[in-house]
This record gives structure tokens, C-alpha cells and sequence, in this order.
């Protein structure tokens, strides 16, 4: 007999998979390597646009060594500069030098990013700071309809579209009221299963700041009137996406930007600024580790390529992950399962400074409170505390030697489904 189907809030195929891999790369690059800016102006010429070395499957492989899946690219930031030959615009790489005007970075983005295995998604910025039609709320629509139609249609599968919600124009500026249901109307039609990121989704959350760091608790659950679109301001709005809602009524995961530079464009006066191995470790076990994706950004050079530096880093923290979850002592372990939780025996005493808990979130989220145990001296001793679980939380402590492990459910909105608990020596 078949089991029935949730009667709350599960994620599609899509996020499954997203939230399984985890680790995803932004890519900034575009004009604004070029200026040495971060907000350009729109004014700037194509022809300053030369990435004379540009090699995107460097940055597949640089991605790849740190254990990312996914990476997004930037085809057109604020200035309105494209990255590929738009028929709707000239300001784009047709008109620029490189590749004597016939280049299109989005084709081999997305081509290099398949190569090794990588999935591609795209980032198109809403405001455009070139396009007249911008503030003439119909037309500029109709132009933002056509450039999202061209990249959903002419470069294959993308896993997400990156809708960012910034818009720097002040209260004397232009007033662009953008059609989101058209925007996800189109993306649904075009590509069912491309996820959405913005501040409001609809398919993942913003996690509500630039430091790569999630909310404790965290629900993949919202409740969609709080943010009902993208750019929506109030007090609050941090708050609800730092967390999520318990009893939220939609799926959507959050997911943690954050960027391995000060800035996130390419600057030359950075590259003694990359973050080190300690800190990405820091960054994945307060996102990743906390039930959200880390999102983080790596910028091309003028060359077009990853600076040493930054590749350095990703390589150096790729080999940290995996050192770090080598050997599993949870692995081989006697498990029995109570009303009140799970409980492990190990095949040998170990010290164990981390758990990894996990819940099949195909079906749904549920533990809003629990408890991890360690049988020490003949008695269970509290090891940690947390509140929700979600795809993936991670808890560090000071090592404790056991060969009894176990986690207690303190509070759940239904009866919990475990899914993996790993235990491990722990991170220096």
C-alpha cells in the first residue's frame, strides 16, 4: 500500500536536490571588473569589456576541488551590462573587443560548468541602471521578459535563477514596479524545474544578510504574506528570514550569500583579503550547519580568470571538508529507535567532538527541540542542545569518549524522521 503524501509543506524534486548539495559558488563578473566598481552607473562602454585570458572552466575546476555543485554567474548586474549577445540591447559583449565581438560568456559558462559536472545558474539583476524603458513599469517588464526568455531558452537546463532585489535609485529616482507573477509565470514555463532565489522565493529564501550566516532555529517553512515580493521592507523582515516559520504554509529553503572577498566584484587591492580555510570552515558550519546552503562568491579577474589566491582557498577548503568528514564513527553502529528518539552504539569507544543530525526532509521538517546524550561513567550526559534540525545541523563540543550515543526529541510538530546521525572526531 502506498503511503499518502504529506499534509504539510514538502520540497519539489528540484530543491531535494538543492538542498542536498549543499555548497553553491556566485560568480560576480561583468563590467564592473573592468571599472573596479561594484554598483556601475550604466554609462560605461563595451569596449572596456577584455577578459584577454577568459577561461571558465578554471573556475568549474576551482569550484569543483572545494565541493561545490552548483554555480551562478552574474549575466547582467545593475549596469545593464550583458554577458551575452542580447538581441535586445547593445549594451552586451557583442560591441565589446573580446573575442572580436562574437563571444558569449553565459554559453561558455554554462558549457564549463557541465563539463565537470557542475550544475549552472544565472543571475539576472531586475534593476538596470542602462535600459531606457527602466521606471516605465510595461515596457521595462517586457524587455526584462524577453532578456529572462533568451537565457531560459538558448543555454539549457539551470538549477537556479538568482533574482536579486537591489535598487539603489533613492526617493527621487526612477519607480520600476517589476511583474513577479510574471517573472515566475515565465521561469515555470520555460524551465519547470529552475528554482527562484530571491528575499520572498518563491522556491528559495534569501537567509536576510551578506555574512553567509543562518538563523538558529531555522525552518525551511514560511509564511508567504510576510514577504509577499521581492524588495518588501519592513522592521521584521531580517527576523522572518533569518528563521522561517514553524508553521509556515510553503517550502522554501533559505540560502546564505556571502562573499570570499570584502567586495563582490574583483579588486586588485583585495587579493591579500581572501579568507582563510578557518574562516570558510566557520562560514559552513553557521549556514550549511544550520540547515541553509552557503552561497559564496568568488570573482574573475580582469583576465577573466580566479585569482591563485582565491583558488588557493577553495582547494585548501575542499580538503578541510573532507578531512574533516572522513570517517564517520556512527558508521557500523547498533541503532534503536524509541518513541522519544534514537539511540546508537558504537563498535568501539571514540572521542567525538560533532554530530550531524539529519531529517528525511522529503518529509517535511518537524523537530523544534532536542537533546544529544553521551553514556559516560555508567550515565547520560547532555552534550548539546538545538532547536530545529531540518535537511543537515551540525553541533560541535568539547570531545567526549563514548561508545553510547544518543539524540532525545524534547519538541516536534509530528513524530520525527530521522535520517543520518553522524558522529565525528570533530574541527580544529
Amino acid at each position: 500500500m502506498l503511503e499518502q503524501a504529506p499534509r504539510w509543506p514538502v520540497p519539489t524534486r528540484s530543491q531535494l536536490w538543492w538542498q542536498r548539495a549543499e555548497l553553491g559558488l556566485f560568480t560576480h563578473f561583468g563590467m564592473n571588473t573592468f571599472t573596479d566598481r561594484e554598483w556601475g552607473d550604466g554609462h560605461e562602454e563595451p569596449r572596456q569589456f577584455n577578459p584577454r585570458n577568459f577561461d571558465a572552466r578554471q573556475w568549474a575546476r576551482a569550484a569543483k576541488a572545494g565541493g561545490f555543485k552548483y554555480v551562478i554567474l552574474t549575466a547582467k548586474h545593475h549596469d545593464g551590462f550583458c554577458l551575452w549577445p542580447s538581441r535586445h540591447t547593445e549594451h552586451s559583449v557583442k560591441n565589446s573587443p573580446w573575442r572580436g565581438g562574437r563571444g558569449d560568456a553565459v554559453r561558455e559558462f554554462v558549457d564549463a560548468m557541465r563539463a565537470e559536472g557542475l550544475r549552472p545558474g544565472l543571475y539576472l539583476s531586475p534593476w538596470d541602471r542602462h535600459e531606457r524603458t527602466y521606471g516605465d513599469s510595461p515596457r521595462y517588464n517586457d524587455y526584462y521578459i524577453a532578456q529572462l526568455s533568451e537565457l531560459l531558452t538558448q543555454y539549457g537546463p539551470i538549477c537556479e535563477l538568482f533574482l536579486d532585489g537591489a535598487n539603489g535609485e533613492g526617493p527621487n529616482g526612477k519607480k520600476q514596479v517589476y511583474d513577479w507573477d510574471l517573472v515566475h509565470r515565465t521561469v515555470r514555463r520555460l524551465q519547470p524545474n529552475a528554482l527562484m532565489f530571491s528575499d520572498a522565493g518563491p522556491d528559495i529564501r534569501w537567509i536576510g544578510n551578506e555574512r553567509g550566516t543562518a538563523g538558529d532555529p531555522n525552518w525551511c517553512t514560511v509564511n508567504p504574506a510576510l514577504v509577499p515580493y521581492a524588495g518588501f521592507d519592513a522592521p521584521e523582515v531580517g527576523e522572518w528570514l533569518q528563521h522561517g516559520n514553524a508553521d509556515g504554509t510553503v517550502w522554501r529553503p533559505g540560502e546564505a550569500d556571502v562573499s570570499i572577498r570584502p567586495g563582490w566584484f574583483h579588486h586588485e587591492g583585495e587579493n591579500a583579503k581572501v579568507r582563510g580555510t578557518q574562516n570558510l570552515m566557520e562560514l559552513y558550519f553557521a549556514s550549511v550547519g544550520r540547515n541553509a546552503n552557503l552561497l559564496l562568491n568568488v570573482p574573475p579577474t580582469r583576465d577573466g580568470l580566479f585569482h591563485a589566491a582565491d583558488v588557493s582557498a577553495l582547494v585548501e577548503f575542499g580538503t578541510r571538508l573532507d578531512q574533516t568528514f572522513a570517517h564517520d564513527f556512527a558508521a557500523g553502529a547498533r541503532v534503536r529507535k524509541s518513541v522519544e528518539g534514537i539511540e546508537l552504539s558504537l563498535p568501539e569507544r571514540a572521542p567525538i567532538g560533532m554530530v550531524v543530525l539529519r531529517e528525511q526532509i522529503e518529509r517535511g521538517q518537524s523537530v523544534s527541540r532536542y537533546r544529544v546524550e553521551a553514556h559516560v561513567y555508567g550515565a547520560w550526559s547532555v552534550v548539546s542542545r538545538g532547536t530545529t534540525i531540518g535537511h543537515k545541523k551540525i553541533d560541535r563540543f568539547a570531545p567526549v569518549t563514548s561508545e553510547r550515543w544518543r539524540v532525545i526529541i524534547e519538541e516536534s510538530l509530528r513524530p520525527p524522521r530521522f535520517g543520518e546521525i553522524g558522529l565525528f572526531r570533530g574541527a580544529d
